[in-house]
């Protein structure tokens, strides 16, 4: 699988180049575990080398990974890999085993609060060599780095995506509910959209085993604008799926409504009332863009 298509109906969508919808952690000290995520469907395997790897483990996740990518890889997923927090005793050594390597997508950063972070990291991998900065995605876990969010959004061209680390940013906050976290999610939305970049993906669900929550807490991340989530099981990948991927009802209103404003340049309205704009037909063609990921729209 690839990044969303970022045209439908011959119009580029802003915001959707670079965007995925399943995001799936293993533990980088798991490198039969990290095989099995390679082909388990999910559009980027993030290779997990800090919550899910013990101290005494860290230096073997390294370079368990740094094999794993020394060649570019076959197969669909993008390979994207969580370092350890940047202000930890880690950071540095990941960053200079791992930032230049052929098979590496991106780098997420853990615990950012602030643009200088992320210049932080961009100057560490070219003090390492001439290549250049793999695609950043920085991770919003504090009321400083959500403060902070649209700064670290623009701090670099190689920023391509920002997105809550929500059990630490829940901490922080002291939020006890998922309800607590809607601002949050709608900074971060609003500050990514600024920025020009693809809408942030939703933080991971720590209950595997309950799939009917996931899937109506995707529906909320949805409504607020998000786009995609971070699993740590494969079973949750279908179901981020099926919840952030428009319905049959939403594939053919929005043709209707591309065809209408093709028909009819300007604004006008269609038979059953509803209104077509400009700002109308260009969530159409969002809705459209997202069908053609899985070829589910007409031609």
């Amino acid at each position: 699988m690839s990044a969303l298509t970022s045209a439908a109906a011959g119009t580029d969508v802003p915001g959707l180049s670079d965007a995925f919808l399943t995001w799936l952690y293993v533990p980088g000290d798991r490198p039969d575990t990290v095989q099995k995520a390679l082909r388990s469907g999910a559009d980027v395997v993030v290779v997990d080398l800090e919550d899910a790897v013990a101290p005494d483990r860290k230096d073997h996740a390294r370079e368990a990974t740094a094999e794993l990518l020394s060649a570019p890889l076959p197969g669909p997923a993008s390979v994207h890999v969580r370092i350890n927090a940047l202000d930890g005793p880690w950071a540095a050594a990941d960053l200079a085993a791992l930032g230049a390597l052929p098979g590496l997508g991106g780098l997420r950063l853990p615990k950012v609060t602030s643009a200088a972070d992320v210049r932080s990291v961009v100057k560490a991998l070219a003090d390492g060599g001439p290549a250049g900065t793999p695609p950043l995605y920085p991770l919003l876990e504090s009321a400083l780095g959500l403060e902070n969010a649209y700064a670290v959004a623009r701090a670099h061209p190689a920023v391509r995506g920002i997105a809550l680390g929500e059990a630490d940013l829940r901490a922080d906050l002291g939020i006890t509910d998922e309800e607590g976290l809607s601002w949050p999610r709608v900074r971060a939305v609003v500050a990514a959209r600024a920025a020009g970049l693809a809408p942030p993906a939703q933080s991971v669900y720590p209950d595997v085993r309950d799939v009917e929550g996931l899937a109506a807490s995707c529906r909320r991340g949805r409504a607020l604008g998000l786009l995609g989530r971070a699993a740590i099981h494969p079973r949750q990948l279908p179901v981020i799926e099926r919840a952030f991927m428009p319905d049959e009802a939403e594939i053919a209103a929005a043709h209707e409504t591309v065809e209408a404003a093709r028909v009819t340049p300007g604004a006008t309205a269609l038979p059953d009332g509803r209104f077509v704009d400009a700002a109308v037909v260009a969530a159409a063609r969002r809705v459209l863009a997202l069908a053609n990921r899985r070829g589910t729209a007409r031609t």
